[in-house]
């Protein structure tokens, strides 16, 4: 029986490369995989997904307002499973669209993506595969003390950590940094004193 996944964690833990190994996985066992994006995460061009590793694939980049169900039904019918990569950018209609299909079509979905923002509140598309996903499981990423990350803490071109500002601003390595919570308290602190 197919499933809603949620794959999830924080900054630079892998969610991208393992998306795009089991694209592989699926692949070599002949079956044809959807690989969806959100359009609003062009920061690798508009319909290449990529990791951090070098690993890439095109896509296909969905705007916020495209219905998925319909997509799938239309034009990819013949893929045997959907995976989504940045899924927290997904609205969370698109995630009940996502979940309609997995039911509709029996086709699994795994949706791979960070939980939270910088500001540790959850993304909209994440908070609803929280409150819908089949299976859930936390993919781990280790902060510079050697705790588990588990804040995606935004720098500006200081490197200080930043703590207001739109929930989505794109960037990597330049721009996030995952920490364990403890650290984020403290740097952040640090950086809010400095000013």
């Amino acid at each position: 029986m197919a499933k809603l996944y949620f794959k999830f964690g924080a900054m630079g833990c892998s969610k991208t490369a393992q998306a795009l190994i089991t694209k592989f996985n699926y692949e070599e066992r002949n079956m044809k995989v959807l690989l969806l994006k959100p359009a609003i995460d062009n920061r690798d061009g508009d319909t290449v997904v990529k990791s951090r590793i070098g690993l890439m694939q095109e896509a296909i980049a969905v705007a916020a307002d495209e219905d998925l169900v319909a997509l799938y039904k239309t034009k990819y019918s013949d893929c045997k499973v959907i995976i989504v990569d940045e899924c927290q950018f997904l609205t969370p209609e698109q995630v009940d669209q996502l979940a309609d299909v997995v039911i509709e079509c029996n086709i699994p979905v795994l949706c791979f993506g960070l939980s939270t923002d910088f500001t540790t509140h959850l993304f909209p598309g994440s908070k609803r595969l929280f409150e819908i996903a089949e299976s859930i499981s936390e993919i781990k990423s280790v902060c510079t003390c050697g705790a588990k990350a588990t804040v995606n803490a935004r720098l500006d071109d200081n490197g200080n950590i930043v703590t207001e500002g739109s929930q989505v601003l794109l960037g990597g390595n330049d721009r996030y940094v995952a920490m364990c919570r403890r650290c984020w308290l403290k740097y952040k602190g640090n950086s809010q004193s400095a000013r």
